[in-house]
């Protein structure tokens, strides 16, 4: 099987499995805080056990970085990037919006994205290689159809995301209507879609955003590091487990000068820890 066909096929069935036992007990699982106070579930941990074990059976050459267990970058050139439950908050509250994050690095850097979201049945996956140097499939789908970003411009009837950490923008007038989705990855994945214009995570984590980095580009989108850092590629060795990476990403480049005024100054202020998430 084509290297490529073989970690979507891998990606699709590791996460249909998992996602499918994670609904057993979804809106049930008993509830701990981590110290950045974030929850974790026994839920969390079993599929992020189960995850990196599928990995280390199929692939036994790729690295794993995993939220729950591994935040040390390895040395390899292939590395695989877990978020067993991205919006364990909604999980655990029994809302129905929560999702499976598995993004493939090769030498530090994303190029494969796949996120399942069990609840709403939907997948979404994307390839972009940027100067990786590698070639091979193309573009960004939800279910296996193509998807691309809205070319349309901002208006009072079109949506951008907020997440817990930004909502102090709303001390100044949107564009757009603001949506909270409490879930990083799909916060994103809707600008791919082309269902809203932008979206802004104030602190999310590297697997929060490492599948998304591959699908959103893929899909045409544009990635504004807010705090003027370059993210990509990780280095061999580091722990990436604290560090958070201010994101804003729109439809098209031409709508950062929109939206990047209006959420950089909160989202610096919610890394700092002068924001109420």
């Amino acid at each position: 099987m084509d290297f490529w066909a073989d970690v979507l096929r891998f990606s699709e069935d590791v996460t249909a499995k998992v996602g499918q036992q994670l609904l057993t007990s979804f809106g049930q699982s008993q509830v701990t805080e981590k110290p950045d106070g974030s929850l974790v579930t026994r839920a969390d941990q079993w599929a992020d056990a189960e995850l990196r074990g599928a990995i280390a059976t199929r692939f036994p050459d790729h690295g794993v970085l995993s939220e729950e267990v591994e935040h040390i970058f390895p040395g390899n050139d292939w590395c695989w990037i877990i978020d067993p439950i991205d919006g364990t908050t909604n999980y655990v509250r029994g809302i129905p919006l929560w999702g499976i994050s598995l993004g493939l690095l090769y030498r530090g850097t994303p190029v494969f994205g796949h996120v399942h979201l069990p609840p709403l049945a939907s997948s979404f996956h994307g390839f972009w290689y940027g100067s990786s140097g590698l070639t091979g499939p193309t573009g960004a789908y939800l279910n296996h159809k193509p998807i691309q970003v809205s070319p349309e411009d901002p208006s009072p009837n079109h949506l951008f995301n907020l997440c817990a950490r930004s909502t102090d923008v709303f001390k100044q007038p949107l564009p757009c209507k603001a949506r909270m989705l409490g879930v990083a990855t799909y916060n994103l994945l809707t600008i791919a879609a082309g269902a809203a214009l932008g979206g802004v995570e104030a602190t999310p984590k590297i697997w929060d955003i490492s599948a998304v980095w591959a699908i959103t580009q893929a899909a045409g989108a544009t990635w504004v590091a807010l705090d003027d850092q370059q993210i990509f590629p990780l280095e061999a060795g580091e722990d990436y487990g604290d560090r958070s990476y201010p994101t804003l990403v729109v439809s098209r480049a031409n709508l950062v000068p929109v939206f990047k005024p209006l959420v950089q100054f909160h989202t610096a202020m919610a890394t700092s820890g002068n924001a109420i998430g």
